[in-house]
């Protein structure tokens, strides 16, 4: 299964973003080898308004069944929802270990955004 993380860097090792739609890559992970890739997200950053549909499109574009992070918005769940993507909320230490924390069922799988819209840490 391809997973895209949210990540403060590039590599597995890195600190999971809390935010979805901002934050600044996806380390798409396949759950299964571990094998891994990085997708830059810095167009959404400072974007004035918008940042988690786009978000939500290009983790929609990456191929992945399922984004872990920690929080997601309303405009950014429909995207993925409707791009077939499942979203499991909650996560927090490395990519890896967030990883880890999904194939073990420790992580929700959100029924709903957990976050306003604009939501920042």
């Amino acid at each position: 299964m391809k997973a895209a993380v949210t990540s403060q860097g590039r590599e597995v090792n890195s600190p999971v973003d809390p935010r979805f739609g901002r934050a600044k890559f996806f380390v798409v992970v396949d759950t299964e080898t571990g094998e891994f890739t990085a997708a830059d997200n810095t167009q959404n950053l400072n974007a004035a308004q918008g940042a988690g549909i786009q978000a939500g499109r290009k983790v929609v574009e990456l191929g992945t069944q399922v984004v872990i992070t920690g929080h997601v918005g309303p405009k950014a769940f429909a995207t993925l929802q409707a791009g077939g993507v499942k979203v499991c909320t909650g996560a927090a230490g490395t990519v890896a270990e967030a990883v880890e924390q999904f194939k073990a069922g420790n992580l929700k799988q959100a029924s709903a955004a957990d976050v306003e819209g604009h939501w920042a840490t």
